[in-house]
């Protein structure tokens, strides 16, 4: 069995069995935890998915025969993480943020990292995700990726890396935030004995992000977040952010274009606005500029975009920073506009578009985890170590007949923590996605989405694939 870093243990595990020393600042929880029976940690799980199914906090499967809207399961054991190791990472992912920011304004301005010869034209040009609209375009303080959603990962010696960045409209971030609220009260207890890092304060920064980016002149601006409607996988946190913020939850249909301004409809005649979080893809913005099909969309919104009359967040074709061909290159982007050596590293990454990439990938398929480049919620990937030898052939088809459609990575022995699962307490697969908000400054909450994959041995942790989240305790010196 492959070792994996043990977030709870001391040294490395290579078996659940393996009984460690319990690392320094797990070490009241652990107390803790061993005084509970198992019947009460059942309860407090159901107590968990009663009120979570009452409040409605379902994540929408699409394809799913089994009903569209399913519990995401929680997990009552928390993920800890001490002081020291969140700075670390809090300085890696803002470093890492601003790079991807000034790589997106330079790929819609002076593309000085395609003259330096540093990324091959065909990478952006080339890319579903590149909108030619937006060349020469400013944008309110050059930001274009204001909310970022980054999984990191821990491989078996217990190092850090970056699995990939989420720029275009990255979810979670809700389930962060209620799992915690969840945590304080089930057990009221373990928040008085632990100095946890507060997250409840995520909706008000995103908001003072929010308006701080506002167009020039605006002064009290007013804010909406766009939803494609109830039948988004991701609707729950759509409205729960808009309630949470105090802003109004709109759809396409809300919003209309008049005198080169946005305007949304109200039962007191129609109110300009000036920042738009929208939660829906570029393609369906604006039915004008690309997918005239779409009814999501406002028509003209582009046009008063390009003017600057409206910021939203995220920015049109931020999308061309998170694919996965561009990925590899996030290091280079670090010394290149910063001048500064990558803190986080990324996962070695094969580009099957390179015919030496290409070959070892095809030679390795049994041992690699495959990823379509635009691919998103686990959906479109091969993980090789797990798969049938039908399934690793017939990928292989795929990948020759569109190499440039996919990149491969060596399985990483995701690091484990300990979840309440139905057999008891076992080491489950984690990640973890921090939102890291760009602005005026960059800012972000301590915590974040941590992830976990409920089948042993599974590696999978999304949500769509059947995983659960857990709390992220940050503990304060």
């Amino acid at each position: 069995m492959a070792k994996f870093f043990n977030e709870m243990t001391a040294d490395v595990a290579s078996s659940p069995d393996t009984l460690n020393l319990t690392r320094a600042h797990y070490r009241d929880f652990d107390l803790w935890l061993k005084q509970q029976t198992t019947e009460r940690l059942q309860r407090k799980r159901a107590e968990a998915d009663l009120s979570f199914r009452r409040v409605g906090i379902t994540f929408a499967v699409y394809g799913d025969d089994a009903g569209t809207e399913r519990l995401i399961p929680f997990d009552i054991i928390p993920r800890i993480i001490p002081a020291h190791e969140w700075q670390q990472l809090q300085t890696g992912l803002v470093q890492r943020v601003q790079a991807l920011n000034m790589f997106i304004h330079d790929v819609y301005h002076d593309q000085n990292i395609i003259k330096a010869g540093i990324i091959p034209p065909e990478q952006i040009y080339k890319n579903a995700q590149y909108r030619p609209e937006m060349q020469g375009i400013s944008v309110a303080s050059n930001i274009y990726a204001h909310i970022a959603g980054v999984d990191i990962v821990r491989a078996g010696a217990g190092e850090f890396y970056v699995l990939e960045d989420n720029l275009r409209v990255p979810s979670g971030v809700s389930y962060m935030l209620e799992d915690r609220k969840m945590m304080m009260r089930l057990f009221p207890e373990l928040f008085s004995s632990n100095k946890i890092a507060p997250v409840d304060h995520y909706p008000d920064m995103l908001l003072d992000n929010l308006r701080s980016v506002a167009p020039v002149g605006v002064d009290n601006p007013t804010v909406v977040v766009m939803t494609p409607g109830m039948y988004n996988s991701a609707y729950f946190e759509h409205a729960f952010l808009a309630q949470q913020m105090g802003v109004e939850l709109v759809e396409g249909k809300d919003l209309f274009v008049n005198d080169n301004a946005v305007y949304m409809r109200t039962t007191r005649g129609p109110k300009r606005v000036d920042v738009i979080y929208r939660r829906i893809d570029d393609d369906f913005l604006d039915p004008l500029a690309f997918r005239p099909d779409s009814s999501l969309g406002v028509p003209g919104l582009l046009s008063v975009y390009r003017s600057g009359r409206v910021t939203l967040a995220n920015a049109i074709g931020t999308g061309v920073a998170d694919d996965k061909s561009i990925y590899p290159y996030v290091p280079d982007m670090i010394r290149f506009y910063l001048s500064e050596e990558p803190i986080l590293n990324n996962v070695p990454t094969y580009q099957c578009r390179k015919p030496e990439d290409l070959s070892y990938t095809l030679a390795n398929l049994s041992e690699l985890v495959v990823k379509e480049v635009h691919g998103a919620g686990g959906y479109g990937m091969l993980v090789g170590p797990a798969s049938t030898k039908q399934q690793i052939e017939d990928f292989r088809q795929r990948i020759i007949a569109k190499p440039d459609g996919y990149i491969a990575q060596p399985t990483l022995a995701l690091s484990a923590c300990p979840t309440f699962v139905e057999n008891g307490i076992a080491p489950r697969h984690i990640d973890l996605r921090p939102f890291v908000l760009s602005g005026k400054t960059i800012s972000m909450v301590p915590g974040g989405l941590t992830r976990v994959a409920l089948q042993e041995g599974s590696l999978v942790v999304n949500s769509s694939q059947g995983g659960g989240t857990k709390d992220t305790w940050i503990l304060e010196k």
